[in-house]
This record gives structure tokens, C-alpha cells and sequence, in this order.
């Protein structure tokens, strides 16, 4: 797999053009389906959290009043990630806020994000629903912690890509997932999966092994 960065956002609402904040962030650096590098915090991003919105993820007004400066977390998570490809499960929802609070501390990213919610839907058509709970459930992949945590989210996530990739090296005979490969896959119709994928598939058949997500011991 190549390496790649997964983020997830905990918010105060659905969009940062509506005056929604961010208020925690996690990044998992996915390397050789291992979980190599991680960075998770809360974020004060001065403004307060709905009930609903605590109801939801458990973070609290109190909680976020503690934490660092949004700017002083996404100056941190922005170094942390580098230029490395971007993955978010449903991709639309975190860009925007990616973007809205980078562009708050004067920065702007140089990479694409990839979907795994998008691209699931062309990987596991019979699932019930392509919310990452749902997923989860429906692969029987790790628990990773409360849903609606950030850095539980995005370990998910990771979990999701490996499994992905699993899927796609043992029915489609590709030879590895890649940033282009979840990109492409994101944007075909159901009908045109097989041709999607074959730019990606190697000339002689491999041999398959059964890839798991692991995170690196220390």
C-alpha cells in the first residue's frame, strides 16, 4: 500500500462557511498496511458546542476550553501530514473544514484528498449503508473506540483502506491500493469498475496475502 494520511474531524456542525469549527483532529499515517505515525487533539477553537454536538461525540465545552488553539493544532497536524496524500471517510465533510482552518493560519494544502466512503460503494455494493459504523460491522473489522472520537474514526478508517485493499488485490488481481487507484475508483460508475481498475492491474497474477492493519509497536 502506499503510504498515506488519514484524517478525521470532530466539528461543532456541518460546514465551516455556516461558522462551524473544528474541535479535534486526528491523523494516522498508513505505511505497508501498518499504522506508523499518529497525531490526535482536542482544539479551542473559541466558539461553543451545541448539546446535540456533545450528545453525539462526548467532547464538552469544558473539554475544548482546556485544549490548544486551533491554530496551534493545525499548524502542528499540517507538519505532521506533510505532503503525503489525503484520505477521509465521506472525504466532502473534512476537505471543508481541512481547508477552512488551514487557510486560518494562512496555509493551503498541496495534495488531493481520496474518499474510502465513495470508493466503498463501487468495493462492497451489497452493504448495507457506506457510514463507517456500518462498514465496520458489516466487514467485522477492529474496534477501535467510541464512534465520533476523532482518533477512533480514523483508525477505522485505516482498518477500512487495508480491508479495501484486501478485497481489491483478491477480486480485481490488483497489485497494490494507491492514492490514484481510491481516486479513480471513487469517481466510476458501477458499471465501469472493472475498467477503472485495470490500469492498475499487473499483466501476470499474484500471489494474495491476507492484509490486516496493524499499528507499529514502539
Amino acid at each position: 500500500m502506499e503510504t498515506m494520511a488519514i484524517i478525521d474531524f470532530e466539528t461543532t456542525g456541518l460546514s465551516p462557511q455556516s461558522g462551524e469549527r473544528a474541535t479535534e483532529i486526528a491523523a494516522v499515517v498508513v505505511q505497508d498496511g501498518r499504522i506508523v505515525r499518529q497525531y490526535q487533539s482536542l482544539m479551542n477553537a473559541g466558539i461553543r458546542i451545541p448539546a446535540f454536538i456533545t450528545q453525539l461525540t462526548g467532547i464538552t465545552n469544558h473539554m475544548v476550553q482546556q485544549a490548544p488553539s486551533a491554530a496551534k493544532v493545525m499548524g502542528e497536524v499540517a507538519e505532521f501530514v506533510g505532503d503525503l496524500p489525503l484520505v477521509a471517510h465521506n472525504a466532502s465533510f473534512d476537505r471543508k473544514f481541512w481547508d477552512a482552518e488551514l487557510a486560518r493560519i494562512g496555509r493551503t494544502r498541496p495534495q488531493e484528498f481520496a474518499c474510502t466512503m465513495l470508493a466503498a460503494r463501487r468495493v462492497y455494493p451489497t452493504a448495507p449503508n457506506h457510514k463507517l459504523e456500518t462498514l465496520a460491522r458489516f466487514m467485522a473489522l477492529p474496534d477501535t473506540g467510541k464512534a465520533h472520537r476523532a482518533m477512533a474514526d480514523a483508525t477505522m478508517t485505516a482498518h477500512l483502506l487495508c480491508h479495501m485493499e484486501t478485497t481489491l488485490m483478491q477480486r480485481f488481481r490488483i497489485a497494490h491500493l494507491s492514492h490514484p487507484l481510491l481516486r479513480a475508483l471513487q469517481r466510476a460508475k458501477k458499471s465501469d469498475v472493472q475498467a477503472c481498475l485495470n490500469p492498475f492491474t499487473p499483466p501476470h497474477p499474484l500471489s494474495i496475502p491476507i492484509r490486516r492493519c496493524h499499528q507499529r509497536n514502539p
